[in-house]
Order: structure tokens, then C-alpha cells, then sequence
């Protein structure tokens, strides 16, 4: 309570503090939640298009599985028990297959994936479709390309591409199937080689039954690690390998790191400015109550008190102002949400995206400690001076 009051005696400086420490908060808030928006859209999309939650595989798969894609496929009776995953989750197999796509006189190579249209590749997050729609359960003859792939070929939805590819026998696998759709993923390099085809239409191309990978489909990637463990336990060790989504991301994990870089700059130029502006305030604050801080002592305050009662005021400062920095944050957060402005896409990236600010508790929780500490580290020293003034000394001041 008197660290309180002693903040609404300078209530000018004070409001002055507050209003910087408010700012730096609002300011390092945003970036983590633009970041953290940014990339939650991001990794939801990676794991819908590419990965699956889980990923259950022969051993060696992921390493090699381009390079010798007939040695590592699966038996089409594999599955996973769904009874034992969450409520919500699904289960789709995947199948391989890379090759020349053709049209007209323009032949290029792609990589692509046969799946269940019914299960895989069902919403906007996994794919964005630009043009035409997306696979559809009970299509045969159809596929959807990437952007820059369809951009390349020089091809509409509507018009029907050649797919030519090996077989595990060495021959020539060759269908035709009708373009019902272009799409845009997250990743722009994706989107330059990429096509998706219904698994019975990919079979069919390289005389293959099974499946090179199954993937489980939560609705919560939070529960990633703890269906692992059941999912690990009903399969051999020997025979499967099951991985998580953030273990075959190599591309998400290298720009999330790239951004976290950068965030951590934001937040030590914030740190900067608390420092410089609390420091001062504080500095300010005890030589104007030198005087007070001397009479104080010689009525029998100990020195440890004096010290104490100066960082609580630094400390009660930047809750206030982390406080006034969480509110800015969060109301300009809704601001985003109704202005629905698009941000152009981030360096190899393949879409646009509306600008918005996720908040999670951690972050919260985060930016407040960081204010506070900050802002106590900051009233340190001139704590400690006051609480080595000379009793004698300091009173004479105030005359």
C-alpha cells in the first residue's frame, strides 16, 4: 500500500512510466501473437497437407523412401485401431509416387501423394483451392495440382494432364486424369512439384496395392504426444515406425526458428527501453526523497527496509504497466480481427494470410513476468543507494 501511495505523489512520472512500460508490453505482445497467429496457421496447414499429426511408416522410410519407394510399402490390410485414438480422430493411408506430368508439349516432374479423398485433404487449412475445387470422395480420374505446377504446365481445371511413372517391375505406368482443381499450400517450394490423386487412381499408375505411410488426423495437436504412445504400443517396433508431425517438418521448424530469432531481438530492445526509462524514474524518485529517506532511517527503518520498499514500488510499476500493455494488446488484437487486412506472403511462403494475434496464457504470463522483473532489476540500484545514504547526510539535504 505505501509503495502505491508513493506512486501517486509523482503521479505525472508515474503515468509517464506506466505509459512506457505499457507500450513496450503492448508492443512485444503483439509481435509474439502475430507470430505465434502466423505460424499456428502455418503448422496446421503443414500437418493437414504433408505429415498428418502422426505418421506410421516402414523403418528407414522417411530416409530413404524416395530414393527406393517399392521397398518400404505397407500391406493395404494395415491399419491403425482407431477405437484406441480420441474422439475425432481419423486414419488415412498414403501412397508415394513421383514421375512426369505432360501437357500438351510441357512434360515436368512432380511428387505427389494418392489419398482418401473422403478423410485427407478435406479443408482450407490443409489446402487452399485458388481455382476449381478440391478431391472429393468417389473421384477416380481426377486430380489437383500445385500452383506453380499448374502455372508451369501452362494448364486449366477442366483439361486433363498425362501422369507417367516406374513401376516396382521397371515398366511404365501411364494414366490420364482430368485437373478439377489448383491449390496453394503455405510452402511456395510445395507448390512448384506438387499433386494430389485419389489413392485408387495413384495404385492403378504404378500397379501397387497398400500404402507407404498411414496418417492419424487429430482434432487437437496438442494431444499429439499422448496418442503416440498408444499408437507405438499397438504396433510392431521391428516392422513400424511412428513419428510425429514435428519430427518430419524440417521446413517449419527452420522458419519458425527464423522468426523466434527475430521476436527475441523485439523483446530485447523492450528490455532496453524498461531498463533506460524505469531506472531513471526511480533514480529521480530518490533523490527528491532524500530528505524522507534520511528521517525515515533515523526513526528506526532499517536499511534492508528502505531497499525493500523501493523495489516494490519498481516491481508494483511494471505489473501496472504490464497490465495497461495487456489490455492495449488485446483490444488491438480485435481491432485485426474486424479490419481483415491480408498480409502479403513471407519470404517462401506460397499464400497470403489475414493479419491477426493469438494469445496464449504462456505469452501472457511471459511478457507480464519480463515487465516486472525488468522493472525491479531497474529500481536495483537506486535502491541500494538509498539504502546506504547517511542518515545525517540525507536529512541535511532536505534543508
Amino acid at each position: 500500500m505505501l509503495a502505491l501511495r508513493n506512486l501517486h505523489r509523482q503521479f505525472r512520472r508515474s503515468l509517464t512510466s506506466l505509459l512506457s512500460i505499457g507500450f513496450g508490453v503492448a508492443a512485444l505482445l503483439m509481435a509474439s501473437g502475430f507470430n505465434e497467429a502466423m505460424f499456428f496457421e502455418f503448422r496446421e496447414a503443414t500437418i493437414r497437407s504433408q505429415f498428418g499429426h502422426l505418421q506410421v511408416t516402414r523403418p528407414g522410410f522417411h530416409d530413404k523412401g524416395r530414393s527406393d519407394p517399392w521397398a518400404y510399402v505397407m500391406p493395404q490390410d494395415i491399419a491403425v485401431d482407431q477405437s484406441l485414438l480420441p474422439v475425432g480422430a481419423e486414419v488415412a493411408p498414403r501412397l508415394l509416387v513421383n514421375g512426369l506430368v505432360s501437357f500438351k508439349e510441357v512434360t515436368l516432374p512432380f511428387m505427389s501423394e494418392g489419398i482418401d479423398p473422403a478423410i485427407d485433404m478435406v479443408d482450407d487449412r490443409s489446402l487452399r483451392m485458388v481455382q476449381g475445387r478440391r478431391l472429393a470422395a468417389g473421384d477416380g480420374q481426377q486430380l489437383v495440382l500445385g500452383q506453380g505446377l499448374a502455372s508451369q504446365l501452362e494448364v486449366a481445371v477442366g483439361e486433363s494432364v498425362v501422369l507417367l511413372a516406374n513401376t516396382p517391375g521397371g515398366q511404365l505406368g501411364a494414366v490420364e486424369a482430368e485437373v478439377v482443381g489448383i491449390f496453394s499450400s503455405f510452402s511456395k517450394e510445395f507448390d512448384d512439384a506438387a499433386l494430389f490423386l485419389p489413392i485408387s487412381l495413384a495404385r492403378s499408375l504404378v500397379q501397387v496395392e497398400g500404402a507407404h505411410a498411414w496418417l492419424v488426423f487429430l482434432e487437437d495437436t496438442g494431444d499429439t504426444d499422448a496418442v503416440r504412445v498408444p499408437v507405438r504400443a499397438m504396433l510392431p517396433v521391428a516392422e513400424f515406425e511412428v513419428k510425429p508431425w514435428y519430427e518430419l517438418a524440417e521446413f517449419y521448424a527452420r522458419a519458425s526458428e527464423l522468426f523466434d530469432q527475430q521476436l527475441q531481438m523485439v523483446k530485447g530492445i523492450v528490455v532496453a527501453i524498461i531498463l533506460l526509462g524505469i531506472g531513471n524514474t526511480m533514480m529521480m524518485s530518490v533523490l527528491e526523497r532524500t530528505g524522507e529517506i534520511g528521517t525515515v532511517m533515523a526513526l528506526g527503518a532499517r536499511r534492508a527496509t528502505v531497499l525493500r520498499g523501493f523495489l516494490l514500488e519498481g516491481a508494483l510499476l511494471g505489473l501496472l504497466g504490464a497490465l495497461l500493455g495487456v489490455a492495449a494488446a488485446f483490444v488491438l488484437g480485435q481491432v485485426l480481427v474486424l479490419a481483415q487486412i491480408e498480409m502479403p506472403p513471407p519470404p517462401s511462403f506460397a499464400r497470403s494470410y489475414l493479419a491477426a494475434l493469438r494469445f496464449t496464457p504462456g505469452m501472457v504470463l511471459e511478457t507480464v513476468g519480463i515487465a516486472c522483473v525488468t522493472t525491479t532489476l531497474a529500481s536495483l540500484y537506486p535502491a541500494f543507494r538509498a539504502s546506504r545514504m547517511v542518515i545525517v547526510d540525507a536529512i541535511r539535504h532536505a534543508r
